[in-house]
């Protein structure tokens, strides 16, 4: 079942919402949509949870207005949607800036009905260096990125998609697939996806992340070239109580590298 569910005065959220039981929010990366979540849909949804996509404005099938990027209204977004569907002890799943969003969710809204939190490869705390966050990309490269997807964006996505992946010898993705992460990033707004990555550039998560209280469990690809593990690190020292899940022969992309590994650690964490 589908919704589209008003967040703000003429703007509309899809949201996917598969299955039935204990609900688990969804947020997904930068460029795609909520169906990068398909195979988690499935599972989870044989396994007696309500699976809940969003695909944030200005990607997959929702709204794509001129602003509202930054990471307050995108949690604001996610408010939203919890509200409209009435969702209690949920479990907040967020990936790379999906990840980054649920952290400024979790310190703006109190954590309001989650129950457990895990961030997949986040893009936090901060994505870009900064003075005190050493890591991840130089702010220069990351105007870089903008510049690419304004010129020519379907090669920047080509470009990122090599990144996105480890694609080891032991797991190899198959050019379908690949092709279909492709077209899963060209469904997004143009504006949306440089608006949105100005807010990767500039936003700062580390105050956010020392005010959840929520059990979390962050999860990483040790050959991620996106949110590097010095990323993990951070988060794990900074959120109290955390835990650490490593995937040693994931990149980024770890739900897709090691398929059979992340459901397996993803189930756990769900019970």
């Amino acid at each position: 079942m589908g919704h589209y569910i008003e967040v703000e005065r003429k703007v509309k959220l899809y949201v996917e919402d598969i299955g039935t039981g204990t609900p688990v929010i969804f947020l997904h990366g930068w460029p795609l949509s909520s169906r990068m979540f398909e195979s988690q849909f499935t599972l989870l949804s044989e396994q007696g949870y309500r699976c809940i996509g969003i695909d944030q404005r200005g990607f997959g099938k929702s709204s794509a207005p001129a602003g509202g990027y930054h990471y307050d209204r995108l949690a604001d977004d996610v408010k939203a949607v919890i509200d409209f569907l009435r969702l209690e002890h949920a479990y907040l799943i967020g990936f790379s800036v999906g990840g980054a969003i649920a952290i400024r969710y979790m310190a703006r809204h109190g954590g309001y009905a989650i129950h457990k939190l895990a961030l997949l490869g986040a893009a936090a705390p901060s994505f870009t260096q900064r003075e005190g966050c050493p890591y991840g990309m130089k702010v220069e490269e990351a105007n870089e990125q903008i510049a690419a997807a304004k010129k020519d964006r379907p090669q920047m996505l080509r470009d990122f998609g090599e990144l996105f992946l480890a694609n080891t010898e032991a797991h190899p993705i198959s050019e379908p697939f690949k092709d279909w992460l492709q077209q899963l990033g060209l469904e997004a707004s143009a504006w949306g996806t440089v608006r949105t990555f100005e807010s990767l550039r500039d936003e700062d998560l580390r105050a956010d992340m020392l005010q959840i209280k929520a059990a979390t469990t962050i999860f990483q690809g040790m050959l991620d070239q996106i949110c590097p593990p010095a990323f993990a690190k951070q988060l794990l020292n900074g959120i109290d109580g955390s835990t650490l899940v490593t995937l040693e022969k994931s990149g980024h992309g770890m739900l897709y590298d090691e398929p059979v590994r992340f459901n397996q650690e993803l189930l756990e964490f769900l019970k």
